[in-house]
């Protein structure tokens, strides 16, 4: 978040749980979703997860199948939530940890909250989630000198580390190019300590290249976001907490629900702002070209 802090969002502004059942339930049944991820802000902090989660893990296509649920968080809160989460029918967690030292997890999330999202990491495990992904952005000259020992505590919890390369969407607006650690590099470092070997198929949509330890400590991905975008198999939309619909990351337009909902409008009508926005979907975020523009909302407003 930036160092001044964000307005909140009035709650009623905020999609209830109804709302959001009911835009799922369309995009589940009428476009054929499979798989949904509960993202930010921060997802943890918003009263009665669970109901939703549940209201969510409970929907159905055409065929019968339950959607796949997944959730990403920064853990802080995880360690009271994660067993009522697993319970309520979430399938999968990935959340955040850039570092390993303390004072540089302050300097970069500006919470001393460190301790408390390892023992979430824990809380996730016990809870049987499988597997607890750990997302990692990687920054040049920040934590890039941490890639190792993050390779190996992935190992040790027996989580699985995603790397990712460092994307034009702080809030602090200091994006450069030369603070990009290439994915090719990561896999580099991390095989120099641990030998690995790429996995092949499978993959479809799925952003992360993985990569299995020959001697079978587990496996870690690495999302090369940047330097080999796969913006071309990318099948994804976001809805915000506040009723948007964004067919990108770095969209700089947005498609309102939150009215057509709230004025009565019927299915027809919500799939139509749907088509509209998947219709306007590019075929590549531009980043690093001179016509790249950087979208107005940060990550923490967009969700991970």
């Amino acid at each position: 978040m930036p160092e001044e802090g964000l307005a909140w969002t009035p709650r009623e502004q905020l999609l209830t749980f109804e709302e959001i059942e009911r835009v799922a339930r369309l995009l589940v049944g009428e476009f054929g979703m499979e798989s949904i991820r509960l993202t930010g802000g921060e997802p943890t902090v918003r009263a009665g997860l669970p109901d939703l989660v549940a209201r969510l893990g409970a929907l159905t296509d055409d065929r019968g199948r339950r959607v796949d649920l997944a959730m990403t968080t920064n853990g802080v809160l995880l360690d009271a939530q994660a067993a009522p989460l697993r319970a309520a029918g979430l399938h999968r967690v990935n959340i955040s940890l850039d570092t390993l030292r303390s004072d540089r997890f302050e300097a970069i999330t500006r919470r001393n909250e460190f301790h408390r999202v390892l023992v979430g990491i824990d809380a996730a495990v016990a809870a049987g989630f499988v597997p607890v992904k750990v997302n990692c952005v990687v920054m040049r000259g920040v934590n890039d000198d941490e890639l190792v020992d993050l390779a190996r505590f992935g190992r040790d919890a027996g989580v699985e580390m995603r790397f990712i390369e460092y994307m034009p969407l702080d809030a602090d607006r200091r994006w450069a190019q030369d603070g990009v650690v290439p994915a090719r590099e990561i896999v580099e470092r991390v095989a120099g300590e641990f030998p690995v070997e790429r996995q092949h198929g499978g993959v479809g949509s799925a952003p992360a290249t993985r990569y299995r330890y020959l001697d079978g400590g587990g496996m870690f991905g690495v999302i090369p976001a940047v330097t080999d975008a796969f913006c071309g198999a990318c099948d994804r939309i976001r809805l915000t907490s506040e009723g948007k619909l964004r067919n990108c990351l770095f969209a700089v337009d947005e498609f309102d629900l939150r009215s057509p909902l709230r004025s009565g409008a019927d299915d027809e009508a919500l799939c139509a702002v749907v088509q509209r926005c998947v219709s306007a979907k590019w075929a590549g975020h531009g980043i690093g070209n001179v016509n790249f523009i950087r979208p107005a909302r940060s990550m923490s407003q967009i969700g991970g």
